[in-house]
C-alpha cells in the first residue's frame, strides 16, 4: 500500500491531512505541558505543606521525643521526598516528551513543507506541459481551418470561367501557403504532445509517487513518534513507582514505630523532679496547752512564754509540711558538729559528701585553729567548687533527675566535640608524617601551631568532660567516688592548671573512695584512707611513648619519646593511662601520647 499509487490524485487531501497530523502532535504536545504544570504544581503544595507542619525548632530542646512526632516528622520527609519524585516526574515529561515533541513538530513542519513545494512544481511543471500541448493544438486546428478554406477559394476560382488565371494562380499560392503551415503546426503539435505525454507519465507515475511516499513516511514517523512519546509518558511514571512505593512504605514504618509506652516513659522523664512525696501530717495538738493549765492552775510566766514559743514552733511546723504546694521553708540547722559538714542521706539511705554555707565556715575556722577534725583540705576543696559552681552551668536551679539528664547530654556532647577533636589530631599527624617524608608537599612545621591548638581543645574538652562528671556523681549520690569509672579530684585545679590532673582519678579499691562517714564518730579515719598507699598492681600490658610528656603536674608521669613502661591500669575515657616504669614509679600519662599493647591474661601472672 503506497499513497503514491492509492492517492495519486488526492494531493489536496493529503496536505490537510499532514496538517491534520501535525496539529494533533501540537495539541498533544500541550497536553503534556498542562500535566507538566500540573505536576510541579503539586509537588509545589506539598514541599509548601511539608514545610508549614515541620518544626520551627531553634535549640535542641524543641526537637520531637515523642514517638508519635518522630514517626509524623517521618512522614513528612517521606511526603518531601514523594513531592521530590512527583518534580522528577516533571522533569522527564519535559525532557523525555514535551521537548521532545516541540522539536519534532518543528522539523516535521519543514519537511512536509518542502515536500508540498516539490508536489505543487511538479503540478505547475505538468501543467506548463498542458498548456504549450494545447496551445500548439489550437494552433494547429486554427492553420487547418485556415488551410482548408483557402482550397475551397481556390477550387471555387478554378471551377470559375470567368476568373483570371492571376486570380486562379494567387488563390493556388495561398493554398500552398495554408498547407505549410498547417503541416508544420502539426508536426509542432506532434512533438508537443508526445512531450506532454512523457512529463505526465512521469509526474504520475514517478514524481507524485515519490514526493507522495515522502509524505507518507513523514505521517508514519509522526505515528511512531506519537506511540514513543506515549510510551514516554507512562514510563516516567513508572520509573518513580518504586520509590513512592519506599515512601510508602516508609510512611507505613514510621506508623508502626509509634510507641504509647515509650512516650508515657519519656513523659515521665521529662517532668519527673526527683523528690519523694511528702509524708503524712503529724497531728498537731493544741489543746495541751488550755489542758496543762486547767489542770496546773496556776502557770508561771516563764512556763507561758514558753508555751507560746512552742505554739509558734509547733504552728512554723504544721506549715512547713506543705512545702510542695507553696513555698518552701528553710529548714533548722542541726547543730554544728564535724558530722554535720560531711553527711548527708539520699531516699535510698546512702549518704555523701555535702557542704553548706555554714559548715565550710566551720571547716575553715577548724583549719585555722589547727584541730585534726577535716581529713584533707582536697575533699573540703572538691565539695566547694562541686557545691558552689555555677547555678546555670551545672544546672543545680533544675530538679535532680532533670539536672541528671542535662548533665549527660552536655557530656555526650562534649564526648562527640572530643572524638571530631582526635581524629583531626590524628590527621593532622598523618599529614605531618608526609610531609616530613615528601617535603616538597609542604612544610611540616607549618601544621604545628594547628596541631597544638587542637591538643589544646582535647584537653580542654577533657575538662569540661570531668567537670560535668563530677556534677553529674554528685546529683547521683556519688561524689565520693565510683569503682568503675575516674574523673578528676579537683575541678578548680584543672580550670586554673589548663591540663587535665589524674590526682584525684578514681581507683578500683573502694577503700580509696572519698565517702561521707556513717556515723558522727570515728569519720578521721575513714577520710584519711584516700591517702593510704595501695599494693603495687600487676601489669596487664604495656606501652612505647610517642610523644615526650612533662609530667609537671600531680599524679602524672613523665617520659621521653621512644621510652617503654608498663600499664597497669587502663584508660577509663578519661584520656589517662596509669604506668610504672622499672624502678617502680608510677602516675598516669596521656593515652593519645602513647602506643598501648595489653596482654591477655596478664592480670593473673
Amino acid at each position: 500500500m503506497s499513497w503514491g499509487t492509492e492517492l495519486w490524485d488526492q494531493f489536496d487531501s493529503l496536505d490537510k491531512h499532514t496538517q491534520w497530523g501535525i496539529d494533533f502532535l501540537e495539541r498533544y504536545a500541550k497536553f503534556v505541558k498542562e500535566r507538566i504544570e500540573i505536576e510541579q504544581n503539586y509537588a509545589k503544595q506539598l514541599r509548601n505543606l511539608v514545610k508549614k507542619y515541620c518544626p520551627k525548632r531553634s535549640s535542641k530542646d524543641e526537637e520531637p521525643r515523642f514517638t508519635s512526632c518522630i514517626a509524623f516528622f517521618n512522614i513528612l520527609n517521606e511526603l518531601n521526598d514523594y513531592a521530590g519524585q512527583r518534580e522528577v516526574v516533571a522533569e522527564e515529561m519535559a525532557h523525555r516528551v514535551y521537548g521532545e515533541l516541540m522539536r519534532y513538530a518543528h522539523d516535521l513542519k519543514t519537511e512536509r513543507k518542502m515536500h508540498l513545494q516539490e508536489g505543487r512544481k511538479a503540478q505547475q511543471y505538468l501543467e506548463m506541459c498542458w498548456k504549450q500541448m494545447d496551445n500548439s493544438k489550437k494552433k494547429f486546428e486554427r492553420e487547418c481551418r485556415e488551410a482548408e478554406k483557402a482550397q475551397q477559394s481556390y477550387e471555387r476560382l478554378d471551377n470559375d470561367t470567368n476568373a483570371t488565371k492571376a486570380d486562379v494562380e494567387k488563390a493556388k499560392q495561398q493554398l500552398n501557403l495554408r498547407t505549410h503551415m498547417a503541416d508544420e503546426n502539426k508536426n509542432e503539435y506532434a512533438a508537443q504532445l508526445q512531450n506532454f505525454n512523457g512529463e505526465q507519465h512521469k509526474h504520475f507515475y514517478v514524481v507524485i509517487p515519490q514526493i507522495y511516499k515522502q509524505l507518507q513516511e513523514m505521517d508514519e514517523r509522526r505515528t511512531v513518534k506519537l506511540s514513543e512519546c506515549y510510551r514516554g509518558f507512562a514510563d516516567s511514571e513508572r520509573k518513580v513507582i518504586p520509590i513512592i512505593s519506599k515512601c510508602l512504605e516508609g510512611m507505613i514504618l514510621a506508623a508502626k514505630s509509634v510507641d504509647e509506652r515509650r512516650d508515657s516513659q519519656m513523659v515521665v522523664d521529662s517532668f519527673k523532679s526527683g523528690f519523694e512525696p511528702p509524708g503524712d501530717c503529724p497531728f498537731e495538738d493544741y489543746s495541751q496547752h488550755i489542758y496543762r493549765t486547767i489542770s496546773d492552775g496556776t502557770i508561771s510566766a516563764s512556763k507561758q512564754e514558753s508555751g507560746k514559743m512552742d505554739a509558734k514552733t509547733t504552728v512554723g511546723k504544721a506549715k512547713g509540711k506543705l512545702w510542695l504546694f507553696g513555698k518552701k521553708p528553710k529548714p533548722q540547722s542541726p547543730p554544728l558538729t564535724p558530722t554535720s559538714l560531711f553527711t548527708s542521706s539520699t531516699p535510698n539511705g546512702s549518704q555523701f559528701l555535702t557542704f553548706s554555707i555554714e559548715p565550710v565556715h566551720y571547716c575553715m575556722n577548724e583549719i585555722k585553729t589547727g584541730k585534726p577534725r577535716i581529713p584533707s583540705f582536697r575533699s573540703l576543696k572538691r565539695g566547694w567548687s562541686v557545691k558552689m559552681g555555677p547555678a546555670l552551668e551545672d544546672f543545680s536551679h533544675l530538679p535532680p533527675e532533670q539536672r541528671r539528664k542535662k548533665l549527660q547530654q552536655r557530656i555526650d556532647e562534649l564526648n562527640r566535640e572530643l572524638q571530631k577533636e582526635s581524629d583531626q589530631k590524628e590527621a593532622l599527624n598523618k599529614m605531618k608524617d608526609v610531609y616530613e617524608k615528601n617535603p616538597q608537599m609542604g612544610d611540616p612545621g607549618s601544621l604545628q601551631p594547628k596541631l597544638a591548638e587542637t591538643m589544646n581543645n582535647i584537653d580542654r574538652l577533657r575538662m569540661e568532660i570531668h567537670k560535668n562528671e563530677a556534677w553529674l556523681s554528685e546529683v547521683e549520690g556519688k561524689t565520693g567516688g565510683r569503682g568503675d569509672r575516674r574523673h578528676s579530684s579537683d575541678i578548680n585545679h584543672l580550670v586554673t592548671q589548663g591540663r587535665e590532673s589524674p590526682e584525684g582519678s578514681y581507683t578500683d579499691d573502694a577503700n580509696q573512695e572519698v565517702r561521707g562517714p556513717p556515723q558522727q564518730h570515728g569519720h578521721h579515719s575513714e577520710f584519711d584512707d584516700e591517702f593510704e598507699d595501695d599494693d603495687p598492681l600487676p601489669a596487664i600490658g604495656h606501652c612505647k611513648a610517642i610523644y615526650p610528656f612533662d609530667g609537671h603536674n600531680e599524679g602524672t608521669l613523665a617520659m621521653k619519646e621512644g621510652e617503654v613502661l608498663y600499664i597497669i591500669e587502663e584508660d577509663k575515657g578519661d584520656g589517662w593511662t596509669r604506668a610504672r616504669r622499672q624502678n617502680g614509679e608510677e602516675g598516669y600519662v596521656p593515652t593519645s601520647y602513647i602506643d598501648v599493647t595489653l596482654e591477655k591474661n596478664s592480670k593473673g601472672s
